[in-house]
């Protein structure tokens, strides 16, 4: 059971401090009466938090589609909320999802939203599902939202395995070039360093021989440092990037402008901003509410700071294509959509139609890029493997033309 953290008074007056275990805040609350102690604060300890956000695990989108899905359906058949929860924590399979479902059914049986709830659990539920649960909760729609969530979770997840599968085999080459490599370079040059061993000593072998015997020599005896390097120097790049916001701001910075992928990345941000914002607009949400849940959408720091002004400057009365036109971060197009939508109080159906059509086009568009990517790798694996055969043999032609 949990750890509370508790400050009361004694029946004297006297403050005092302490921790107890208890099923629930609520139980707590009890347990402190009963020893004739009036609360004043009582709050889960730091140690329990940290256990919490621990034992929550990331769940695959699949499993959070259904349990979205699931929960919509019993809620809109008149199922009640714990009731529902404690059904879905039975049947669920994941052992993360049912972790994080039976935390959540604790908290909402004391008495705490399910938006909070959720927030509790960031590897399970992201901060844009616990504002959106949140928007549903307040306007009375929660099972339509919830509905909408499972939806917009199962697009991602699609669009997100179409680019995965075409990643598969460019990342395939890759890897096999690796080994290919590694091993001419381990196993198979140095082979040759005894018969180049003489021309060597007189000066004579080519500059490419002498440039990959080099390479070849320093990687079987530095292998021990440069692979453990490589390894800390990624592990470290990813924890560094992970952790640090500045990092995070730049590397989003490079993304929408890094030639060829910045295209794709800003097109498919602004493709889940605008499935959002419309779907929240249709379900109710003020405009304003809106777009300052969807703006986490984009997965973009940059554009979700372009669409946190277009926020303010909506709530001084300007529109929204406004706004979104000076920041420089949106199409001439997609703004003239929006101010279309605007005019026409149509903006939710023209969100969900921009981002129907970008997502085609940048899917389209990936698919080009992969077939390029393909006979690009293939070009540098040959031209690695050609380098490597005509350092070996360029010494060798040269003896027979001596002789």
């Amino acid at each position: 059971m949990p750890d509370f953290d508790y400050t009361a008074r004694e029946l004297s007056g006297k403050q005092v401090t302490g921790t107890l275990t208890a099923g629930s805040e609520k139980d707590a609350l009890v347990s402190l009466q009963t020893q004739s102690l009036f609360p004043i604060k009582v709050g889960m300890s730091e140690s329990t938090r940290r256990q919490v956000v621990t034992g929550s695990r990331r769940v695959p989108g699949r499993y959070l589609t259904t349990f979205y899905n699931q929960l919509s359906d019993l809620l809109r058949s008149g199922v009640p909320l714990l009731r529902s929860l404690q059904l879905l924590e039975e049947q669920t399979s994941h052992a993360g999802l049912r972790f994080a479902v039976q935390d959540i059914r604790e908290q909402v049986a004391d008495g705490t939203r399910l938006n909070e709830a959720m927030r509790r659990h960031p590897k399970a539920f992201n901060s844009l599902t616990a504002s959106m649960v949140k928007a549903g909760e307040e306007g009375g729609f929660l099972e339509d939202v919830l509905a909408r969530v499972a939806a917009f979770n199962d697009h991602q997840e699609e669009l997100k395995g179409k680019v995965t599968g075409a990643m598969v085999y460019p990342l395939f080459l890759m890897g096999v070039g690796s080994i290919i490599i590694t091993v001419l370079l381990v196993w198979f040059v140095p082979e040759f360093a005894q018969i180049f061993g003489r021309m060597k000593e007189q000066g004579k072998l080519p500059w490419a021989t002498t440039t990959l015997m080099s390479f070849s020599e320093g990687l079987q005896q530095w292998w021990y440092v440069i692979v453990p390097a490589l390894i800390g120097g990624v592990v470290g790049l990813f924890y560094y990037v992970s952790e640090s916001k500045e990092a995070q701001d730049k590397l989003d910075q490079w993304k929408l402008k890094a030639p060829g992928l910045g295209p794709i990345v800003r097109n498919l941000a602004v493709a889940r901003f605008c499935r959002m914002l419309g779907t929240l607009l249709g379900n109710g949400v003020p405009i304003l509410q809106s777009l300052r849940i969807a703006k986490d959408a984009s997965g973009n720091v940059v554009l979700s700071e372009a669409i946190g002004n277009a926020a303010d400057s909506v709530s001084g009365g300007k529109s929204l294509a406004i706004p979104l036109r000076a920041s420089g971060q949106f199409s001439k197009e997609i703004v003239e959509m929006i101010s279309i939508g605007e005019e026409a109080n149509n903006l939710e159906n023209v969100l969900i139609g921009i981002a129907d059509n970008l997502e085609k086009y940048t899917s389209r568009k990936i698919d080009v890029v992969v077939r390029l990517l393909e006979p690009f790798l293939l070009l540098i694996m040959a031209a690695v493997v050609t380098f490597v055969i005509a350092a070996l043999l360029l010494p060798i032609l040269n003896m027979s033309s001596v002789r």
